[in-house]
């Protein structure tokens, strides 16, 4: 059990640092099929249940963070009544970072840029998770249900755009990233029920080996504890080498 709250959980870090080095394949394949030409099929079988994973690693962590963040605010006085505004500011960061994603792609791609991606999603989900950190196991339940939801919805279009965040996806809609409440919300909320259930009060509820000083791990929990920065300059520095390879061109 660790017996310093204050202290990082290894194991999670390494989990994120996982995820970024899968984002950053299927990125750079991804590059390869829109820019270079490569006929490589990510939109059905291995590649796209890989997607969904790094996605949903992504997101689940978000769920477990939160509740060892709210844990650890709560043991301190000045910040217990100042939760909900710390949440709410950290959402909207994060939220605007995904609107700059929004700027970027419409300017560089036009067909599929981001309306609602991984990003606006994270940070509409910090927001919205506050009132659920307290419900512990009803956690699970929501968390499935949202995920059924979102699930039944997908059999489904409209001729409406305005709730296309929560998984009412409109009529002839295309987007290279696209992260709706439904069902994605579900993996936070079953995150903060995992949360919840390994993580009380900021103490490992299980044992587990520390291997974090080695190199090999060590490197895992760095990119893990910078995750948003990396996933913010990741694709440009790709794009940029995968040009001076003389892999891509300047244009489509």
């Amino acid at each position: 059990m660790n017996k310093h709250p204050e202290k990082r959980f290894w194991e999670i870090d390494f989990l994120r640092g996982l995820a970024i080095i899968m984002m950053i394949v299927f990125h750079l394949l991804y590059d390869l099929t829109y820019f270079g030409g490569y006929d490589l099929n990510l939109q059905s079988g291995f590649w796209l249940y890989f997607a969904c994973a790094t996605a949903t690693i992504f997101i689940f962590l978000v769920g477990v963070s939160l509740t060892i963040s709210f844990s650890r605010s709560e043991k301190i006085e000045n910040l217990r009544k100042k939760l909900y505004l710390k949440y709410l500011k950290r959402g909207l960061r994060i939220f605007s970072w995904g609107l700059i994603i929004t700027l970027m792609t419409w300017i560089f791609l036009r067909d599929g840029f981001v309306l609602f991606g991984i990003l606006h999603l994270i940070g509409i989900s910090i927001i919205l998770a506050y009132p659920f950190l307290k419900l512990h196991y009803w956690n699970l339940l929501l968390g499935i249900a949202f995920i059924a939801l979102g699930i039944y919805l997908k059999n489904f279009t409209f001729d409406f755009p305005w709730l296309l965040w929560l998984g009412f996806m409109p009529d002839y809609f295309y987007t290279v990233d696209y992260f709706p409440i439904f069902p994605w919300f579900g993996a936070v909320l079953i995150g903060i029920f995992f949360g919840n259930l390994l993580y009380p009060d900021c103490t490992r509820k299980f044992n587990i080996y520390d291997p974090s000083n080695s190199n090999f791990t060590g490197l895992f929990c760095l990119l893990g504890r910078n995750s948003l920065l990396i996933y913010l300059i990741h694709q440009p520095i790709l794009i940029i080498l995968l040009y001076l390879l003389g892999i891509v061109g300047m244009y489509r």
